[in-house]
C-alpha cells in the first residue's frame, strides 16, 4: 500500500492523462499504415501506469527535502519516512526494469525513442531547479507519448502526428500551470521554478491560449485527415469543458480544474477511436 501511494496509483489522474495523448498518437499511426494491431493498446495501456509511476518516484526522490515544506506533498511516503531512499531507489529500479521489458515487445524505433526520453523522465525533478518554466521540460517529455505510441505501428511521421505532439505538449504546459498554482506560495518559499511564478498575472491567461491551441491542433487533424463532422460535435463537447475549467479557475479551484482535464483527454481519444474504428 505504501509503494502504491509512493507510484500514486491512489491517484490515477496523472496515468489517464499520459494515456489519452498516447492512445490518440497509436490511433493516428493505425489510421496512416491502414491497419490495427491490438496488441499494441496494451503496450500503451501498461507503459502508461509503468512509466507515470517511475515519474512519480524518481520525482519523489528528488524532491523529498522540499515535499517535507509544502502542505500538499508533506504526507508523501519518502518525506514521512515510511519509506527509505534506499526502498525507494529499489522500487525504481524495478519499476524502470519493467518498462524496458516492454521494448521487447516493440520496433527499433520505438526502442531509440523510448530511451532517449526515459533521459528526459529522469532530469526533470532537477528542472525546477534550474529551468524558470519547468513545465516546458514536463510538456516535451510526456507529449512524447503520441510519437512513442505512433511509433509503434508507423515510422513515417505525418503532419497530424507532429500537430498532434506540439498541441499535446501545450496542453500539458497549460494544465500543469493550472496545477502548480496549488503550491505558488510553497514554491517561492523554498526556491522552486514554475511558470505560475515566471508569469505572473498573466499566468492563467497565457494557460487559456496554450489549451486552446491544443484545441486547434485537433481541429487541424480534423482538417488533414478528412474526419467526418461527428468531430466537430467533439470539438463543441471539449469547448463546454474548457469553460466549465475557465469558471473553477476563476473561482480558485485550481486542482478540480486540473483533473477535468481527463475528461478533455477522454474525450478527444473517444472521437479519434469514432472516426478510425467506426466511420
Amino acid at each position: 500500500m505504501i509503494y502504491s501511494r509512493l507510484a500514486r496509483l491512489d491517484k490515477p489522474v496523472g496515468i489517464y492523462l499520459l494515456l489519452w495523448p498516447s492512445l490518440m498518437g497509436l490511433m493516428l499511426g493505425a489510421l496512416n499504415e491502414g491497419y490495427i494491431d491490438f496488441e499494441n493498446y496494451l503496450i500503451v495501456l501498461a507503459g502508461a501506469i509503468l512509466v507515470r509511476s517511475c515519474g512519480c518516484v524518481i520525482n519523489d526522490i528528488s524532491d523529498y527535502k522540499f515535499d517535507k515544506l509544502v502542505s500538499r506533498t508533506k504526507d508523501r511516503p519518502i518525506a514521512t519516512g515510511e519509506v527509505s531512499l534506499k526502498g525507494a531507489w529499489i522500487f525504481f529500479s524495478i519499476l524502470a526494469s519493467s518498462c524496458l521489458s516492454l521494448l521487447i515487445f516493440v520496433p527499433k524505433t520505438t526502442v531509440q525513442i523510448s530511451l532517449f526520453i526515459a533521459i528526459f523522465i529522469l532530469i526533470y525533478p532537477l528542472t525546477k531547479r534550474f529551468l524558470k518554466a519547468p513545465q516546458f521540460f514536463l510538456g516535451i517529455t510526456f507529449g512524447s507519448g503520441t510519437l512513442i505510441s505512433y511509433s509503434l505501428v508507423s515510422t513515417n511521421f505525418s503532419l497530424s502526428i507532429l500537430l498532434l505532439f506540439m498541441g499535446t505538449a501545450l496542453w500539458i504546459i497549460s494544465f500543469d500551470t493550472i496545477y502548480a498554482l496549488e503550491d505558488i506560495e510553497d514554491d517561492k518559499l523554498i526556491g522552486i521554478n514554475s511558470t505560475p511564478i515566471l508569469w505572473g498575472d498573466k499566468a492563467i491567461i497565457i494557460s487559456k491560449i496554450l489549451h486552446l491551441l491544443f484545441y486547434l491542433s485537433l481541429l487541424l487533424i480534423f482538417y488533414i485527415d478528412q474526419f467526418s463532422p461527428l468531430f466537430l460535435a467533439i470539438l463543441l463537447l471539449l469547448f463546454c469543458i474548457y469553460f466549465y475549467q475557465n469558471s473553477l479557475v476563476n473561482q480558485g479551484k485550481y486542482l478540480k480544474s486540473f483533473k477535468m482535464n481527463n475528461w478533455v483527454g477522454m474525450i478527444a481519444s473517444i472521437g479519434f477511436a469514432i472516426e478510425i474504428f467506426l466511420i
